[in-house]
């Protein structure tokens, strides 16, 4: 069902891709970073970052993010190179880090379980805070996470199969395995001084296992505050006054600016809808989302990694919490299928799918010209 929107909050988005050569090698952005406004280097060497500023409508972000993803392509096109929107990079390669202190410490936390957050890329969007509602706007988050089956988009890790949602996995399941507050869904909250404290026990314990570790107080304080040292897939972000959502693949451009517009008018303006706790199933109206319980969210959230839209039970979800599930076609399920991909076979599905991003960049041009 549709939640009318009559003033809908600002949104943005951030989106990664993996960057190749000519032949589907993994390489570097080089000057594709100057491209355009809000591309950007990431922690490992052949990750581009896309960003928009914060949007009005939803016109506008699809725009402002197609705009600069073109503007990456006409570059990479004369170096090139290619973007590739899958969510890992297939292959077996290895996936070197760009050097920082900041990296180095997340290493000395999370220890070798570290190299699967190497192989991931993603996509955060940012709806901004509703004063006064905040809070639902982020219990809303935590029970639409589920969503993220809609743009599954690889699951393979080092060339074996792994879940529909193999990056999900790889972050939720595996890489902070040993530090599980920092990476695991977090419940939902009360008031912003219960958020408060989550953020500040878990910083506490990221701190202890670093300063045991070795680290210096000095380098952490520089490096991390509590906002930013838990990877919780939902959160207040108060640099930008938003609430983020972190857990979406990178896909094709036109598959994450739908979900990410989708999810911004759900929950961007709740001034007029009843937001409560109740039951299992979870359902959207016009006056009122009703949120499952906890648990039933983490049912819903681990079938969404683990299965994606095959999954009966996240599709009828889904339904229920407003999104229209038939207009999604994750990646993930049509590469899916093989018990293992090889060097070449990995290099041809990433020249594939980049060549797909462009076809898909394209056809939107006309969109935005009027």
């Amino acid at each position: 069902m549709s939640v009318a929107r009559p003033d809908p909050r600002r949104r943005s988005i951030e989106v990664e891709y993996w960057v190749i050569d000519d032949e589907g090698r993994l390489t570097e952005p080089g000057e594709l970073v100057a491209a355009s406004p809000g591309a950007e280097r990431e922690f490992v060497e052949p990750v581009l970052e896309i960003k928009t500023t914060p949007c009005e409508t939803a016109s506008e972000l699809r725009a402002e993010l197609f705009d600069r993803i073109g503007a990456v392509l006409e570059q990479a096109d004369e170096l090139e190179k290619g973007l590739v929107p899958l969510a890992t990079p297939v292959g077996d390669e290895r996936i070197r880090e760009l050097p920082s202190d900041r990296t180095r410490i997340q290493n000395t936390v999370v220890g070798e379980d570290f190299e699967y957050v190497r192989h991931c890329a993603g996509t955060h969007v940012h709806v901004e805070q509703q004063p006064g509602r905040e809070i639902d706007q982020l219990n809303a988050l935590v029970a639409l996470d589920p969503a993220l089956a809609l743009v599954n988009s690889s699951p393979y890790y080092r060339g074996r199969p792994m879940a529909a949602g193999a990056r999900s996995k790889c972050y939720r399941w595996l890489a902070y395995d040993d530090v599980p507050h920092q990476g695991w869904l977090w419940r939902y909250v009360s008031d912003r001084a219960e958020w408060t404290r989550r953020l500040e026990r878990r910083h506490e314990e990221f701190v202890t296992v670093a300063t045991d570790a070795g680290v210096s107080r000095r380098t952490l304080e520089s490096n991390f505050d509590p906002e930013s040292a838990v990877w919780t897939p939902v959160q207040f972000r108060s640099s930008f006054s938003t609430v983020e959502w972190r857990s979406p693949d990178t896909a094709l451009p036109s598959q994450v600016v739908s979900l990410a517009n989708r999810l911004a008018d759900l929950v961007g303006d709740l001034e007029n809808t009843d937001v409560r706790i109740d039951g299992q199933e979870g359902r959207v109206t016009d006056e009122t989302i009703t949120l499952p319980e906890f648990d039933a969210v983490l049912e819903y959230t681990d079938s969404a990694i683990r299965s994606g839209l095959e999954s009966d039970a996240v599709r009828s979800y889904l339904e229920r919490m407003g999104f229209d599930v038939d207009a999604y076609a994750p990646l993930s399920h049509e590469i899916g299928g093989r018990r293992h991909v090889g060097p070449d076979a990995a290099r041809e599905l990433r020249l594939e799918y980049a060549e797909r991003l462009e076809r898909d960049v394209r056809r939107a041009k006309p969109m935005h010209s009027d």
